[in-house]
């Protein structure tokens, strides 16, 4: 199979039929041999009775449909699991990604050899305010943390090598960075291609402002996982190391002075220093045992993303 296309959903009953018929254009235009795969994530409209219907007049139409709203990143990884195409194309169910540009995202992997290919939707139909501005800067932080050289992290609108899908865990809200951890599983050819942005016709976002602190957060998240996320002793236990010692520097100094140069002044308990060495050490010691936790947590429990699946059609 040429290409799999991972269409997750939230409430998009209006725009379903119409988006798959634009597909099936592209599909047929091209001769592609595919599977449109839509991953409902707990809608309450009528999205999964449009699916269904879908699937009745074509086989190459498959659903899953979540018992509730587990959010985007498990339902693309739910249509990475189950995707079987050589090339797989995620994109938004909203109508404003573009169908059309799915012949040049596959050609970029089947014959430039991309491992990735993410759309950059240059010139948005937005708000500025709300949208346009907010994201700028969420890129440019992804960019500098990351090491990843992509002007629009967050497009839906992305090709991948099968290889990659099959190879990452998306979990939490992490579809934000689907490139990032592409990189850190060893894909290197990660590449761009300016895609149109086209107005939302029907409905209204699923996403306010929130996503853009929220996303903020999970680029925390996954700059930490990606530099210790293997080996939490080297940042917890090298900052438990230099606690400790700086407490055990100012016990030592007052351990000194006490024995040698005042033995008649103050009592120990009763000088600044003695806190700052007791609560220096405590913490040296809290955040070097926090790092050994946290090596044998690795050591022993593997990565899940969760949720649950109420129907399937088409699937074996």
């Amino acid at each position: 199979m040429n290409l799999s296309i991972v269409i997750p959903l939230l409430n998009e009953e209006d725009s379903l039929k119409e988006l798959h018929d634009w597909i099936v254009s592209v599909m047929n235009a091209n001769e592609y041999s595919y599977e449109i795969l839509f991953i409902d994530d707990g809608s309450t409209d009528s999205s999964w009775n449009v699916i269904t219907k879908l699937s009745q007049e074509s086989t190459a139409v498959k659903g899953i449909r979540f018992l509730r709203n587990f959010g985007k990143s498990q339902a693309l990884h739910a249509g990475f699991k189950a995707a079987k195409g050589d090339v797989v194309i995620t994109m938004d169910a909203d109508l404003q990604d573009n169908p059309n540009e799915i012949p040049e995202l596959y050609r970029m992997i089947t014959e430039d050899n991309y491992d990735l290919v993410s759309g950059w939707k240059k010139k948005r139909y937005d708000s500025v305010l709300l949208k346009n501005m907010p994201s700028k800067l969420f890129n440019w932080a992804a960019r500098k943390t990351s090491g990843v050289q992509l002007n629009d992290f967050n497009c839906g609108l992305k090709a991948f090598n099968k290889n990659v899908i099959k190879n990452i865990v998306v979990s939490g809200e992490m579809h934000r960075y689907i490139p990032v951890l592409a990189k850190n599983a060893g894909f290197s050819q990660i590449g761009e291609k300016i895609v149109q942005h086209q107005a939302r016709k029907y409905g209204k976002t699923k996403f306010g402002i929130d996503r853009f602190i929220n996303g903020f957060l999970d680029l925390i998240t996954i700059w930490f996982v990606s530099k210790f996320g293997k080996r939490p002793m080297h940042l917890f236990g090298a900052l438990g190391v230099l606690m400790f010692m700086i407490g055990f520097g100012f016990a030592l100094y007052l351990g000194l002075d006490k024995l040698f140069l005042n033995p008649m002044g103050r009592l120990i308990t009763s000088r600044p220093q003695f806190f700052i060495a007791l609560s220096a050490m405590i913490i040296g010691s809290q955040l070097f045992l926090a790092g050994f936790l946290g090596e044998m947590i690795t050591r022993s429990k593997k990565n899940e993303t969760r949720y649950s699946v109420s129907d399937k059609i088409n699937l074996q």
